[in-house]
């Protein structure tokens, strides 16, 4: 055995003792990391603990707010007056107090004594000099989050409203709430999701576009649909959908499927449906879903559709993908692509928002280790991560209203979707998160697709670009930032109202939406975010109209008839929605 093979064994195998035990222990934690939460913690409170000028700040300010909790109980104890509602505006339990039964005695002092230490706490550990930016964002968050463990409304001893509501109905809200406990462990251990999805059935009440799966490899299905009017646009769309979740969010109900929408004005389209990865799919990479799935469905598309150009269309990771292939073909004058639209889809990583509490060299070790072990990410561990971010209105505020006041809100076709969850390849999501979130190799010029080096500035092509203004996942200034990276011959970025699920599947009506749309042209200076809220007047209403002008606009304008279902080598396998989307 010469040396080299030596130390490569037995750095292989003290790897895969390290990542053993970073498994075994991503399974106690719940694939949270105790190093990159509790490192975040050390570097805040022990530079804190060296800056005897910010804690004699913070020990001012924590005399001045228990001085002020004081007077305020003291306003709050007396029998003939007023009643005294907490002080919680310009603060994030301001809508969570603002009922009256929270002006009265004892709540009112519960509540303004947990708004109290919350904002103190939350001072604390805030712009404490010296700190790591993204350990301080760390400890932000683990704070906000544990503070719910505190929050009175959050129980139905310290919650007035609760306590009324109990009293009024004789407990009968709480019975209601011990049924509907027991029947969600029930279903959850039985693996059957939430109360009410079985409402919604793939290929019927949902993912219910007529088409054809025209093709199908060891990872995608390639989704035709089938026309609705006599003529069509020359330019066919290939929608290349996020595989986090299943496809069909574009395809939801007919009031709100995209799907339906486009090919009723006109376009025709092509929807990628991924697979849902097995252990066997563990050695993926990001480079066979640029192949597999986009180059591959663009081939068949220019065998239905030939001799045309093809409006690219991605969401959330597919939008990255898409935007990966545009730039592949780009430096290889490949010119098959028409425009390129992304959905909350970032190629910037630098500010992934709030996501970065996850993005840390020790928790991507012990995610990788747990996807390691098992071959791929299970979805329910991806939601849950999702649902830290928003653990009140994710997880505390439904468990009070379902468990506490026996209210079971019924689940609608967005909420069916997000609990039809996927899994992540081991080897494609580790190379993800690596290159992109961690290193942003894609925005710096770094990333590798295919062999080749990519540069975003090949990209020349129209594009339209969505963003939404409460995303969690794809923050929208973070989206915004293609626009520097681009060269794009037209670029259009638009802003809505929502959320990065329910902003984008808005419908073509909708009174609660209002969206901000701005076009540059190429060597156009890029308004800074701030810039472009000022500058940029909101119009009310869905953005999926301005969307389809945008896109005839970009289209041939004579329209023609309808291709086939198919073509040579690409005869219809099955009906849509196919079959890779019911997989489990």
């Amino acid at each position: 055995m010469s040396a080299d093979k030596g130390r490569a064994e037995k750095s292989l195998i003290s790897d895969e003792a390290s990542r053993e035990l970073l498994a075994a222990l991503g399974q106690l934690t719940g694939g949270m990391s105790p190093q990159a939460f509790g490192g975040a913690w050390w570097n805040v409170l022990s530079r804190l603990a060296l800056a005897p000028g910010r804690q004699a700040q913070i020990a001012q300010t924590a005399i001045q707010q228990a001085i002020a909790l004081a007077q305020f109980t003291g306003g709050a104890l007396q029998p003939q007056g007023e009643p005294v509602a907490p002080q919680a505006a310009g603060t994030p339990y301001a809508n969570r107090f603002a009922d009256p039964a929270w002006a009265k005695f004892p709540f009112n002092v519960l509540a303004q004594s947990f708004i109290t230490a919350a904002e103190l706490a939350r001072g604390a550990v805030n712009g404490v000099p010296g700190t790591d930016a993204t350990a301080e964002n760390v400890v932000g968050f683990t704070l906000r989050e544990g503070l719910e463990l505190l929050a009175p409304d959050n129980y139905l001893p310290t919650n007035p409203q609760l306590l009324h509501q109990t009293r009024a109905e004789g407990g009968r809200n709480l019975v209601r709430g011990v049924k509907y406990l027991a029947e969600d462990v029930q279903r959850m251990l039985k693996g059957l999701g939430p109360v009410g999805v079985e409402n919604y059935q793939v290929g019927e009440q949902i993912a219910a576009s007529k088409g054809k799966v025209i093709l199908r490899n060891s990872l995608m299905e390639l989704i035709q649909y089938s026309p609705t009017t006599p003529k069509v646009y020359a330019e066919p769309v290939l929608v290349v959908p996020a595989w986090i979740m299943k496809y069909y969010i574009l395809d939801l109900s007919p009031k709100n499927s995209l799907v339906k929408y486009l090919v009723g004005r006109g376009h025709t389209v092509f929807m990628i449906s991924w697979k849902n990865p097995t252990v066997e799919d563990r050695d993926l990479t990001m480079d066979d879903y640029l192949s597999l799935g986009v180059l591959m469905a663009l081939d068949a598309i220019n065998k239905v559709v030939p001799k045309r150009k093809v409006h690219g269309v991605g969401y959330c990771i597919g939008g990255t993908l898409l935007a990966i292939a545009a730039a592949a073909m780009a430096q290889k004058e490949d010119d098959r692509l028409a425009t390129v639209t992304m959905f909350a889809a970032q190629t910037d990583f630098s500010e992934p928002g709030e996501l970065s509490v996850f993005i840390s060299p020790a928790q991507l070790a012990m995610l990788e280790a747990l996807m390691w072990k098992k071959g791929v990410l299970e979805s329910r561990q991806m939601g849950g991560a999702f649902q830290l971010l928003r653990t009140y209105d994710l997880l505390w505020s439904p468990s009070v209203a379902t468990y506490l006041k026996g209210e079971r809100t019924g689940v609608n076709d967005l909420m069916s979707w997000n609990a039809d969850g996927t899994r992540m390849a081991y080897r494609m999501h580790t190379d993800y998160l690596h290159q992109l979130y961690l290193n942003n190799d894609l925005a710096e010029g770094r990333y590798v697709a295919l062999g080749e080096t990519l540069d975003l500035a090949a990209v020349d092509v129209p594009m339209f670009v969505v963003g939404t203004e409460t995303d969690h996942v794809a923050p929208w200034k973070s989206v915004y930032k293609v626009g520097k990276l681009v060269r794009s011959k037209d670029y259009t970025f638009c802003l809505t109202s929502g959320g990065h699920n329910a902003g984008i599947i808005s419908g073509p009506v909708h009174p609660k939406r209002r969206h901000r749309v701005l076009t540059m042209k190429a060597g156009a200076r890029l308004p800074s975010p701030a810039q472009y809220m000022k500058q940029v007047e909101p119009a009310q209403g869905s953005w999926w109209p301005t969307f389809a002008a945008w896109l005839a606009g970009h289209s041939t304008k004579t329209k023609v008839a309808p291709p086939k279902m198919g073509a040579a080598g690409y005869k219809p396998v099955c009906d849509a929605p196919g079959e890779y989307v019911l997989a489990r």
